[in-house]
């Protein structure tokens, strides 16, 4: 302790093996409430983005402490052990965020003797081990029935040809089972050897699994005499699970992660960032690795005329919705002012797309018009059809920059047309460098869900590179946008929605691959 400060506690947290999903509760939780995150290479980084995004006074401290076996970039588990001791002492929740399992070849068990001997408080998070998890995402259960009832978890870190082994190789060919090797790329071809040595025969199916539950999965399988050609052939490197045993051929049956319609593929989303999780999450679901660069963020506008507007709302005889941030905005401006949905019970609900619908209805306020078609011509139509349109006095809300067509259009048929700005989409200049790495390194395909979506996207990268990516479009406007940028889009939403958009991105796909 210094300066008389409460010690805090280290939190050893398993990871898992990279998927996010697989991060247990209790680890969600600590890393959204704890003050430092000491984090390997292996721990995914969307995990630190669920950190860093919480609001905080204060941000998340984080160090980076390598540990990828073998790399010179780790730091060393003495220097480990201080840090955790240093935090610990400064009165901090720590979480150190380890991957796979603390304390399944992990040192996890290390740590917190360290922690012990200097008398500080610490607890164990269990996570899902990559020995278990990578295996099931590549169709390979651990044990089966009538063909594996054990299995051995041992580290290829172990060198079958050392005097002094730990490991006895003959032991585990003759037993049967299911082996199950971490980190043992570089002395696979000697500890194959030794179990065909001890008795396992050579035509065992083994696998080898790389980036277990990534998008990026890649999964190998031959026999435990071929394996290591079979990596050199592939090249397969490290973080690899190896498993062998009669188990591997249960893969060619029960595969499905790498059979989802989307993987294989990386699609960039630019949607705002407080909007992305909806469509990164949908596609991510299907296989694809999601390169969520932000092009956007949404910008709250502070204008008198929003609070001028909602004083005198008994007024308006329509109000105009034309996203879901244009919902949530007034909604929170009308909180602000100390009114609630009655506020708006003199007036029929018009929204674009069945997202602004949705919102509305989150708040208590159902729709009268919501046009099938999800864009401002459509809605302008069903308007124009109406008897109660001449004459009334309109309030739209929208963003700023948005298109005249609805209030150009409503005033000729004879409305008065008040317009709130209450948002502005802006360029997010964040990650512009990493975008432009990604893109450069090869994508499938850009996701675009509005005309700023796609002029931040071109500013970020550069007019001449963002002409050189295939585009999927949210609605016939943004499609404009994309192509008048230079952008060759190749999928257009049939529904202007984001299941539309997604559906005909795994619709493009399929009849690729049919093709």
């Amino acid at each position: 302790m210094t300066n008389g400060t409460t010690p805090g506690t280290v939190f050893l947290v398993g990871a898992g093996p990279g998927d996010p999903g697989l991060l247990t509760l209790r680890g969600g939780e600590l890393l959204v409430t704890c003050d430092a995150i000491v984090y390997d290479a292996l721990a995914n980084p969307a995990l630190l983005a669920l950190a860093e995004a919480t609001d905080r006074e204060q941000a998340v401290e984080l160090y980076d402490v390598g540990k990828r076996g073998g790399s010179s970039e780790s730091a060393r588990q003495e220097s480990i052990n201080d840090l955790l001791v240093r935090l610990a002492r400064e009165g901090k929740r720590v979480v150190r965020l380890k991957g796979g399992d603390p304390f399944v070849f992990g040192r996890g068990s290390e740590e917190a003797e360290a922690l012990a001997r200097e008398g500080l408080r610490f607890e164990v998070v269990p996570g899902v081990t990559a020995g278990i998890a990578a295996p099931a995402y590549a169709g390979i259960p651990v044990t089966h029935r009538g063909v594996a009832t054990s299995v051995t978890f041992v580290t290829g870190h172990e060198d079958p040809a050392k005097d002094s082994a730990g490991v006895d190789w003959s032991a585990l060919a003759r037993a049967g089972g299911t082996i199950v090797l971490y980190m043992g790329v570089k002395t696979l071809p000697r500890i194959s050897d030794a179990l065909v040595a001890g008795g396992m025969p050579p035509t065992t199916p083994a696998a080898a699994v790389q980036w277990g539950s990534y998008p990026r999965q890649r999964t190998v399988t031959a026999t435990v005499a071929t394996l290591s050609e079979a990596i050199e052939r592939e090249g397969i490197t490290a973080p690899v699970i190896t498993v062998i045993g009669p188990v591997v051929s249960l893969r060619e049956t029960i595969a499905w992660f790498d059979r989802r319609p989307l993987f294989g593929k990386t699609i960039v989303v630019t949607r705002a960032r407080s909007q992305s999780a909806t469509l990164s999450g949908r596609l991510a679901a299907l296989g694809a690795e999601i390169v969520e660069m932000p092009a956007t963020r949404i910008e709250p506008i502070e204008s008198p005329a929003i609070a001028e507007s909602i004083q005198r709302l008994s007024a308006y005889g329509w109000v105009i919705f034309t996203s879901r941030n244009a919902v949530v905005l007034f909604w929170r401006a009308l909180r602000d002012a100390g009114r609630d949905a009655r506020a708006l019970s003199g007036a029929k609900i018009a929204a674009i797309g069945p997202a602004t619908a949705e919102a509305l209805l989150e708040i208590g306020i159902a729709t009268d018009l919501s046009p099938e078609r999800f864009i401002a011509e459509a809605l302008l139509d069903a308007l124009r059809d109406r008897g109660d349109v001449r004459g009334a006095r309109i309030l739209y809300a929208t963003a700023e920059g948005a298109r005249e067509v609805l209030p150009d259009g409503l005033t000729e048929i004879g409305a008065s047309v008040d317009r709130i700005h209450l948002y502005r989409s802006v360029a997010n200049s964040e990650g512009a460098d990493e975008l432009r790495r990604r893109v450069a390194a090869g994508v499938d395909l850009v996701t675009f869900t509005s005309a700023s979506s796609v002029s931040a996207f071109s500013d970020a990268l550069g007019r001449e590179a963002a002409a050189n990516v295939r585009g999927a479009s949210i609605g016939p406007i943004t499609s404009s946008a994309a192509r008048a940028a230079g952008i060759d889009v190749v999928i257009e939403a049939g529904e202007s929605t984001i299941p539309g958009l997604v559906a005909a991105i795994v619709d493009h796909f399929a009849k690729d691959e049919s093709a």
